[in-house]
């Protein structure tokens, strides 16, 4: 099943969470590489200012998003101001629409 994970970042803690987390967060996510479908920073207009991520996850049950998100390094060192998780279902599904590069183009 598909759950969206959409998290907003907490602005007062966002930069030095990231800076000191990053490195166990990419291990994070390299670890249970199999289950992402989808994932990526949310920016504002900019393009360059991060306010939050979004995760598309392929598991069994919301409990496993949940437990997918919970245990985040991120998330555990408290920076997210707000986390929702959302089951979706696939309609669309253009994988030739996507962009070339991280930057979107």
């Amino acid at each position: 099943m598909l759950y969206i994970v959409f998290c907003r970042d907490n602005p007062e803690v966002s930069a030095r969470i990231r800076e000191e987390f990053r490195d166990a967060h990419l291990a994070y996510l390299a670890e249970h590489a199999s289950k992402i479908v989808l994932g990526g920073a949310l920016l504002t207009d900019d393009g360059v200012t991060r306010v939050g991520s979004a995760l598309v996850l392929n598991v069994r049950t919301r409990e496993d998003a949940e437990n997918f998100s919970t245990n985040e390094p991120f998330r555990r060192a408290g920076l997210y101001s707000n986390v929702t998780i959302s089951r979706m279902r696939r309609a669309q599904w253009r994988p030739e629409l996507a962009p070339k590069s991280v930057d979107g183009e």
